[in-house]
């Protein structure tokens, strides 16, 4: 342990933009993972062009299917920001966790001194024990939770789930049956249902870091027109203003935005943007009126509303 807790300081030492770790009391360094094998010491990777791979500034927590990956995307538009390629999955992992943090550096991008490193992994959210594990490692991170319509991110999540069956030649339920019971009532079981009940899920993050070190952007509204969105995260993350409005363009082909960068064009992925399957005005009507009271306790929460249901 004493090999781990050096390895921190060293890393701390090195990168001095992001926050070491605080001291661990005996009740809470049980929450950090074992020393890797050689040692356990947090290393700082550099790169003979200068760069190093760090602890994130920015960590994209959440949530499936609200966008995050359109998100980063269109922050790796600035100059400063440096994005990890993949979904990390340190945090809500114990397979990745016990690795350590010698591990979660491995997974950072290179990047220049004064640049930005942000990572996303959308499960952060809803994991119970990930705003704990976070606070601990990385207290000084700054945090975005990309939301939707909870309506709409439930089914996004059916349709991204029935998608992955059927090119695995599996079985499926119709969304009928996985959202409501057979006594008319909501299926509280259903995950996807859970993952929407955002003022759950935000009670845990607020319990950890304070609500001005989180940023909530609006899903609906990145969708509809991106740039004010992405602006409004530029100036969260006290970014020199660089992205504009020539940026993004509308792709009618696909029915959604896309990016231009340096005369390059990109859009996201063929499964990004999928038709919902078509659910029943009734039962649609059921999952607006559940969602109603958690929604207003999310409001209260983060002390703004949002266009839902």
């Amino acid at each position: 342990m004493a090999a781990f807790l050096f390895g921190l300081l060293f890393f701390a030492m090195q990168s001095p933009p992001v926050p070491s770790a605080p001291a661990h009391s005996s009740s809470t360094s049980s929450l950090l993972p074992p020393p890797s094998a050689d040692g356990g010491a947090a290393r700082v990777a550099a790169h003979p062009n200068g760069t190093v791979q760090r602890l994130p500034d920015i960590v994209i927590i959440g949530v499936r299917k609200g966008g995050t990956r359109a998100l980063i995307e269109m922050l790796s538009l600035h100059g400063d920001v440096a994005a990890a390629e993949n979904e990390v999955h340190f945090f809500d992992w114990e397979s990745h966790f016990q690795k350590g943090l010698p591990w979660y550096l491995s997974q950072m991008p290179y990047a220049l001194p004064g640049q930005l490193t942000v990572e996303k992994t959308p499960a952060y959210f809803t994991s119970s024990k990930v705003p704990r594990r976070l606070q601990q490692v990385n207290p000084g991170a700054k945090l975005l939770l990309i939301l939707r319509d909870p309506t709409e991110r439930v089914l996004s999540d059916y349709t991204q789930v029935y998608h992955n069956r059927l090119l695995k030649h599996k079985q499926h339920q119709p969304i009928e049956e996985v959202l409501v019971l057979k006594d008319g009532g909501v299926n509280l079981g259903y995950k996807a249902l859970n993952r929407s009940l955002y003022y759950v899920h935000m009670q845990n993050w607020l319990r950890h870091f304070p609500l001005d070190s989180i940023h909530v952007v609006d899903g609906d509204a990145l969708i509809r027109d991106p740039f004010p969105e992405v602006k409004r995260v530029e100036r969260f993350l006290r970014l020199e203003p660089q992205i504009n409005a020539a940026n993004f363009y509308f792709n009618r082909t696909k029915g959604f935005y896309c990016l231009r960068d340096h005369g390059r064009e990109r859009c996201l992925h063929d499964s990004k943007g999928r038709a919902h399957p078509r659910v029943a005005p009734d039962i649609l009507h059921k999952l607006y009126r559940f969602f109603h009271e958690p929604n207003r306790k999310f409001f209260e929460l983060v002390g703004r509303t949002f266009d839902w249901n």
